[in-house]
């Protein structure tokens, strides 16, 4: 794993602000509504969104791990590439795609929904760190193609670590929301943003396709 995957990955949560500002902007801003600390409870759901997202990161990871194969590697390098440039139109919006993964989670989500329900609104701040570890869950496309791409980095400990940086990513947006911070808002929330983080993310997935094809053509995987 490189500096330019962990960048790739900050890039894909701060991307995705209006996305997370839809998606859980409410319950952010909900959070200063009991008698919990707002600070103290922001700080808590947030903590529990990015343990969420590393613990699943982890486990994916995991899983993927245990086929030990070097052609199988090489299909989940070109996986990668390709997922990165998907979420980069995803993030410019050129391509809706991403969404029907929103669609699948939804059925998960039910249930994770319903038992969050009973926490809101969040009167003490593990109330908050609760619903934070169930948000993770939500059925959301830019999480859910995260972690796909995360777990092709064929590592528990770095795709845990992929999907870290990924919820540090959505932290800005996301206090912003939770403290008033509308112009910081309104900045992440710029189409220009949008438009170069997206260029980014497909740049780089170009990039690792083309890598991927160069190893393979040096060692006969591909």
């Amino acid at each position: 794993m490189t500096e330019l995957s962990l960048l790739s990955a900050f890039s894909l949560g701060l991307a995705g602000t209006g996305h997370c500002l839809g998606m859980c902007g409410g319950i952010a801003a909900a959070l200063n509504l009991g008698s919990a600390p707002g600070h103290t409870a922001g700080f808590a759901y947030h903590l529990g969104r990015i343990i969420s997202y590393t613990i699943l990161g982890g486990l994916l990871g995991l899983a993927v791990s245990v086929i030990d194969l070097r052609l199988w590697s090489t299909i989940l390098r070109y996986i990668a590439g390709l997922l990165l440039i998907g979420m980069g139109l995803y993030i410019a919006n050129w391509w809706r795609g991403m969404v029907l993964l929103e669609k699948v989670g939804a059925i998960v989500w039910q249930p994770v929904q319903r038992l969050t329900s009973t926490w809101i609104p969040v009167h003490h701040w593990h109330q908050a760190l609760r619903l934070g570890l169930c948000w993770g869950f939500m059925p959301c496309g830019l999480i859910y193609s995260s972690l796909a791409w995360a777990a092709t980095a064929n590592d528990a400990l770095q795709s845990a670590l992929l999907m870290f940086c990924f919820g540090l990513g959505t932290l800005p947006a996301m206090f912003a929301t939770s403290l008033g911070a509308n112009a910081l808002r309104q900045f992440l929330l710029r189409r220009e943003l949008k438009l170069a983080i997206g260029l980014l993310l497909i740049a780089s997935g170009l990039w690792t396709v083309y890598v991927t094809y160069l190893h393979g053509r040096a060692t006969g995987a591909m």
